[in-house]
């Protein structure tokens, strides 16, 4: 992996609205994860993220835990991320990955770009290492074909 950030992008034949409010509720990310560690949002989640709103997700990679994500970036129908943290002490040492979204009209639909950028990540240096940057490539590409397919009802703007 070069740099700190792996990006991936697709056309998506939906108005950057309804893409939007689907990356901007916490309660719909298990439905887009394209790598199925996303279980739930916990409970006290917010409606609809803004910039600042902190919620909680039950995840599972072999194991059962938590993440505490806070909305760090927020451009209404244009761009979100949040940044997640195991929740608790550890939350100040450890993890510190962004997720983010941007959106841009196009002909035919609005271009997707999904980022992991882990130059804020305590761990930056492991999550480097080996085939996780291939990994997570992959399944943020899944992401986006579910995005598409969630979205596929709403008509281009």
């Amino acid at each position: 992996m070069e740099g700190d950030v792996v990006t991936v992008e697709r056309v998506i034949p939906a108005p950057a609205e309804a893409i939007f409010e689907l990356v901007a509720d916490a309660a719909r990310h298990p439905d887009i994860d394209g790598s199925g560690t996303v279980k739930r949002a916990k409970d006290g989640a917010p409606q609809r993220l803004t910039l600042g709103s902190t919620f909680g997700m039950s995840m599972h990679m072999g194991i059962n835990y938590s993440m505490t994500n806070t909305v760090v970036e927020f451009e209404e129908n244009r761009r979100i991320a949040w940044q997640a943290r195991p929740g608790g002490v550890l939350g100040k040492f450890l993890a510190g990955r962004i997720w983010r979204y941007e959106l841009e009209p196009v002909d035919g639909g609005t271009r997707v770009r999904e980022s992991w950028d882990v130059s804020k990540d305590h761990q930056r240096a492991l999550l480097k290492l080996g085939k996780l940057p291939e990994t997570t490539r992959t399944n943020m590409e899944r992401t986006l074909a579910r995005i598409e397919e969630l979205t596929a009802e709403a008509p281009p703007s």
